[in-house]
């Protein structure tokens, strides 16, 4: 059974209330801070945690709290990313919805780390009904002397307040978060400067994702060092995984990062393996931002060693041979699963979300969802493939923030890992309109693909 920092008393009832989250150990970790550690030293236990990103970035957090910049006379803020519109992710919505006196104490003790005296949760518009939630946690949480003037006698001061997003996803990019916190249109900003020089409001601020600052609160009761000693490498502690798709057992899980994909998937503690016995196509491990890889390619890193939950090994021998951890959404599919279709209804997305900053992305996403439509209707030519390859390549690296990297890695790594599935469609237009391309077109095991001409 894997050790839990985070849910471990998830299970407990009314673990969502203030009175049971604190007489299960809750504010401890806020109580050992304003009795004994300056914010600085608490800045210092995240950087010995090695805690990295939980977003999908991976930057190290403590790092990334040392570049705030602190001039006389000016404010800072800390603005938490709840703007969880990752396909394929919902983990901080599990945290938001039943453990939000985690998220409250992780953001008061983060705050008085950077020395920001108002905090704003930024929440994406489709979770309606958690603002309620996160209010009620604020108010119980004030009432009882944890937010508001000179908490628990410290002199610090702190007030948080929860925001409302429109349900875009761009606004989950850092900068396009913060105009929008502001009341304008959500565009990210071209950088530098950089959010932690000139961020909300043009003051010094810092943007971390949900996870990030919970597991701030576990990092403080058992220490930086001893966190670090979860995990493994460079991807210490644990993390949430939001695992979905072709799986017996979907939901969130907390892993400790020192567990083989293998065991992810297949194990009872865990997915509990793929319904009716189906075999393992490919999986997309990081949300749906991240490029999929075939079966092969997932339980086996390009050294033939077992690909580990890690931030290291998901990601050993580049985008060719291997993909991110990103946000943690863990999407399987079976050998029934068709990748064009798949790969289609993600172009989609991403064009719809483009805010149209760019002209790359603006128009770029359009184009691919146009050719994978084609493609998978039946109406594709074999050069639609090398066309579809082009116009990512055009893509990525060339726009603003990363949502057209976003839109460009998924297209790459399905032509990279699948493209006798694309040629398949383009050569059989009729099936490829009434049922999906399985897996019995590949050998059993599957063979390692060659990379596609660039």
């Amino acid at each position: 059974m894997g050790r839990k920092l985070l849910l471990d008393k998830a299970h407990i009832e009314g673990i969502r209330y203030y009175k049971t989250y604190r007489e299960n150990g809750g504010y401890a970790a806020a109580e050992k801070v304003f009795k004994t550690m300056k914010p600085d030293e608490v800045t210092e236990e995240v950087k010995k945690s090695g805690l990295r990103g939980r977003g999908g970035a991976g930057f190290p957090t403590g790092l990334k709290w040392s570049f705030l910049a602190k001039p006389e006379g000016v404010p800072r803020y800390l603005v938490c990313n709840a703007d969880e519109s990752e396909p394929g992710t919902f983990k901080d919505r599990y945290l938001m919805e039943f453990l939000p006196h985690l998220l409250i104490e992780g953001l008061l003790i983060s705050s008085y780390a950077l020395g920001a005296n108002t905090t704003y949760i930024y929440i994406r518009g489709e979770y309606a009904w958690i603002p309620d939630i996160l209010e009620e946690a604020i108010r119980d949480a004030k009432a009882a002397g944890w937010l508001g003037k000179n908490i628990q006698g410290s002199g610090f001061d702190l007030e948080i307040y929860v925001q409302r997003g429109a349900g875009a996803y761009i606004c989950g990019e850092e900068t396009a978060l913060l105009e929008s916190l502001e009341g304008k249109r959500g565009t990210p900003r071209i950088k530098p400067p950089f959010p932690a020089v000139k961020g909300l409001y043009q003051c010094p601020t810092v943007v971390n994702n949900v996870e990030t600052l919970a597991t701030v609160v576990p990092i403080i009761n058992i220490g930086g060092e001893e966190y670090a000693k979860y995990g493994t490498g460079k991807s210490t502690g644990t993390k949430l995984i939001s695992a979905c798709g072709n799986i017996n057992k979907p939901g969130v899980y907390e892993i400790e990062m020192n567990i083989s994909v293998e065991e992810f998937i297949y194990s009872e503690e865990y997915c509990g393996g793929i319904p009716n016995g189906k075999r393992l196509k490919a999986c997309i491990p990081g949300g749906s931002s991240v490029p999929i890889v075939p079966a092969n390619l997932l339980l086996t890193t390009a050294k033939g060693e077992k690909r580990m939950m890690t931030y290291e090994s998901l990601s050993d021998g580049g985008f060719q041979t291997g993909t991110m951890m990103g946000s943690g959404g863990f999407i399987v599919l079976d050998e029934d699963q068709c990748v064009v279709r798949h790969t289609l209804t993600l172009a989609r997305f991403y064009h719809h979300e483009s805010c149209g900053q760019c002209s790359p992305c603006r128009e770029g996403t359009g184009w691919m969802e146009k050719v994978l439509k084609n493609i998978e209707n039946g109406k594709g030519k074999m050069s639609d493939i090398d066309l579809l390859w082009d116009i990512q390549r055009r893509i990525e690296g060339n726009t603003i923030c990363p949502l057209g990297d976003a839109a460009a890695w998924p297209v790459a790594a399905a032509i990279r890992h699948f493209r006798d599935e694309f040629e398949w469609h383009v050569n059989n237009p009729s099936e490829a309109l009434t049922r999906n391309f399985g897996l019995a077109h590949y050998a059993d095991p599957l063979p390692v693909p060659a990379p596609a001409a660039v």
